[in-house]
């Protein structure tokens, strides 16, 4: 296995040789989805590094799920661990904070902080940069995979940092802290803490620059079941600095203990070089972005473009020492052997694109992914459906590991085992007690009236469409593998989703344990029963049976509903959920199971309306200013789409191995693959008196390097003014036409030229 990915990273140095002439790291704008909903930390990270660090505004609330909100003024300290656009605020490990004294102080929950200015604030992959108003210091971040780098510039020959390892905020509450000398230049120490990821365990060893004159360390008191106890709070560190005025901050983390810390501190940042980090991670980020090649349209059409690539590469997240040492679900210590553990899967918005793109731009990852997640259930008892440092949170429904696995398998991946992974998809697909599966197998749907331990949120009918795709996933393993009787199983399951249509009114309607259709429904309202969306998001949630679907439905309605889905809107006196955002009629941009609905017009003979919507939700949805995401990121899946979507296909079904050609973006787009190979996709528009230029032309100007300029809140991306609904009439592949409206796994892998005319 080993030899098998040294052989791959080779493929990749050799075939991206020409492409490294790009700076595609300044490209990326972090700041792109800092406002609004987006919820995303524009700090620094190597690609799907441990290590987030990013400044935080020191305030809790759901703009700050990240820890940074751009509309805020003030800094109360950069921690190193973050989460990319979820729902959840947690984690903030490991704060410091740069001061001088006297110290900014505020009422809690803010505290010590610092005010700051855009106009002085920059950031591109890999690279955070930011002036404290209140004190002074400027100050640089950048990242190794396991390791935080800070440069703070004082203006003065003295230097103080705090240490705040009794930071929490939002879902997060500290359980146990310490800290302590290890030489004159070093500290170790830990956080434990409950939130999302329970009982998370976060070790840290840091190295400064300087030596140490004084620490001081201030107690917090911390409830602990019992009554209380006090552990260390904030640390106060004194420096006294040379003629630069600068103090380099490096702190390297693990799950595993003190001695993981160290031992990745010792391998990942042996020195004190900033700029030798900084540009070492650009390095990596510009190898990870040259991967996918575009040519034309204009700067913030690129600069979306390469944010939102890099954005599928900030999770999931290692989480392995360097010597493979890991924290498994079981709260032990575990040993990698020939593979990284990884985590940080949002499965149930991941599932759908942004692993079907990995298996592109990151091939030599995918079996680690799986490995992880065998790991996982041999740990735990089940997949993983939505977990971070050891810890499964079960947030979300289904058990999308499966259709990862099978997608894997499907297209040929091999460092793992099938027979292993099998086992573990079949018995989480059985495990009876857990979110109403025994009552699926038995009714062949989840009622909405049985109580649910596992999920408050109940969310039933959801469950059963998405159970059935993961079925379905399940079915086509086992079918390649020869397992002809478990094929037979689950393929049969798959088929549940059926149990929701009602034909009465013609939607996916929730059902009572009698059987009977819940009574007095509105489609359009967000019940306990769907899953953060209504019945018409879920109409279309059987990703692996649309033919089945517009069977059942019938052709014509099929079309009308698909229509309405985009041309019934809201009310304008209705209150949406706050994840019903980025909307076209009923169609939520912002929400995940919305993703795929704009192809199914490929379905019905239609392609002129996925031409007209994707390229509506790509120039609308997606904007190179902060407020220019329309909804969660969801750790890559709203970039997945983007990136896809923009190279001019997505996969509808995400373990079919099929993709449905939309509308490119680009005129040119070259995706880099294994074994020196490139898939191309050329896309030519012509000209008319509505639409006298190319789209390879540019108008925008190019911003200046770094993200640091001022953004209106109504920004928008210049665009160029095509005829969208007839960019193109014809596709063809590798100088054929294409009859149909799809390609391949086999016709991307092999290589070749996908061209639109």
């Amino acid at each position: 296995m080993k030899k098998a990915l040294t052989t791959i990273l080779a493929l990749f140095a050799c075939m991206l040789s020409t492409a490294q002439n790009t700076d595609y790291a300044s490209l990326v704008n972090p700041l792109i989805g800092t406002d609004f909903k987006g919820n995303v930390y524009p700090g620094a990270q190597a690609p799907f590094g441990m290590v987030q660090l990013s400044p935080d505004n020191g305030l809790p609330g759901w703009d700050r799920i990240a820890g940074y909100f751009y509309p805020d003024s003030t800094i109360a300290g950069f921690s190193h661990t973050h989460l990319s656009g979820t729902g959840a605020g947690d984690l903030y490990d490991i704060s410091f904070m740069p001061v001088t004294y006297p110290l900014r102080k505020a009422s809690a929950p803010l505290g010590i902080h610092s005010m700051f200015s855009h106009e002085r604030e920059e950031c591109e992959a890999g690279y955070y940069r930011v002036h404290l108003d209140s004190y002074g210091i400027d100050v640089e971040l950048t990242a190794t995979e396991r390791c935080g780098v800070q440069r703070y510039t004082y203006p003065a020959d003295s230097a103080t940092v705090l240490l705040n390892l009794d930071k929490a905020t939002n879902w997060d509450a500290t359980t146990d802290t310490y800290a302590a000398l290890v030489d004159s230049c070093t500290i170790e120490g830990y956080r434990h803490s409950n939130g999302w990821a329970r009982g998370q365990q976060v070790y840290f060893r840091t190295r400064f620059s300087r030596p140490i004159v004084s620490m001081q360390c201030d107690s917090a008191v911390i409830p602990n079941g019992t009554g209380s106890k006090r552990v260390a709070g904030t640390i106060s560190l004194r420096f006294a600095l040379d003629s630069t005025r600068q103090l380099v901050v490096t702190t390297a983390l693990s799950g595993t203990g003190l001695e993981g810390a160290a031992g990745n501190l010792a391998a990942e940042a042996p020195h004190n070089d900033f700029d030798s980090y900084r540009a070492k991670t650009q390095e990596y980020w510009n190898s990870r972005l040259s991967r996918i090649e575009v040519s034309g349209g204009t700067h913030d059409e690129r600069a979306c473009f390469y944010t939102a690539l890099y954005r599928t590469m900030l999770a999931p997240t290692l989480y392995c020492d360097v010597d493979g040492l890991y924290r498994g679900a079981d709260g032990k210590n575990h040993q990698a052997d020939g593979w990284k553990n990884f985590s940080t899967f949002s499965l149930w918005d991941t599932y759908r694109a942004a692993h079907p793109l990995f298996t592109y731009t990151a091939p030599e990852l995918v079996s680690d992914f799986v490995n992880s997640f065998i790991a996982h259930y041999e740990q735990h008892g089940r997949l993983p459906v939505w977990n971070m440092w050891g810890s499964e949170t079960d947030m979300m429904i289904g058990y999308h590991s499966v259709p990862v696995i099978a997608d894997a398998f499907l297209k040929g991946f091999k460092g793992f085992d099938a027979e292993k992974a099998l086992a573990a998809c079949i018995a989480t697909a059985n495990s009876d007690e857990y979110r109403g599966i025994g009552l699926y197998k038995m009714l062949g749907y989840v009622p909405y009236d049985v109580a649910d331990p596992y999920n408050a949120d109940n969310w039933a009918m959801s469950r059963t469409l998405e159970y059935a795709f993961d079925d379905h996933c399940i079915a086509r393993m086992a079918e390649a593998m020869g397992r002809d009787s478990i094929a037979k199983v689950f393929s049969s399951r798959a088929g549940n989703w059926r149990n929701h249509y009602n034909p009465a009114t013609t939607f996916m309607q929730p059902r009572h344990s009698s059987g009977e259709f819940q009574p007095g429904f509105n489609p359009g309202e967000y019940t306990p029963h769907i899953c953060e969306s209504n019945a018409w998001h879920y109409m279309w949630s059987v990703q692996h049976d649309i033919d089945g679907l517009i069977g059942l439905v019938g052709k014509k309605r099929f079309a009308a509903k698909l229509d309405s889905m985009f041309t019934y809107s809201p009310a304008a006196n209705d209150e949406l959920p706050i994840f019903s955002t980025g909307m076209i009629g009923q169609y939520a941009h912002g929400n995940e199971p919305s993703h795929h609905v704009a192809y199914l017009f490929n379905r019905i003979g239609r392609h002129e309306k996925t031409v007209k919507y994707v390229t509506q939700i790509m120039r609308e949805m997606y904007r190179n200013a902060p407020d220019g995401l329309c909804g969660n990121e969801d750790c890559g899946q709203m970039s997945a789409w983007y990136v896809m979507s923009a190279m001019g296909f997505y996969p509808v079904n995400p373990c079919g191995g099929e993709y449905e050609l939309g509308a490119p973006l680009f005129p040119k787009a070259t995706l880099h693959l294994p074994d020196g190979k490139r898939f191309t996709v050329l896309c030519h528009f012509g000209q008319s008196e509505d639409n006298p230029r190319q789209c390879s032309s540019d108008r925008s100007e190019e911003s200046p390097k770094g993200h640091h300029q001022e953004y209106a809140r109504d920004s928008s991306t210049a665009t160029l003014h095509r005829n969208d609904t007839d960019r193109y009439r014809e596709a063809f592949l590798n100088g054929k036409r294409l009859k149909g409206t799809a390609i391949t796994h086999h016709d991307i892998i092999d290589g070749g030229v996908l061209e639109f005319k």
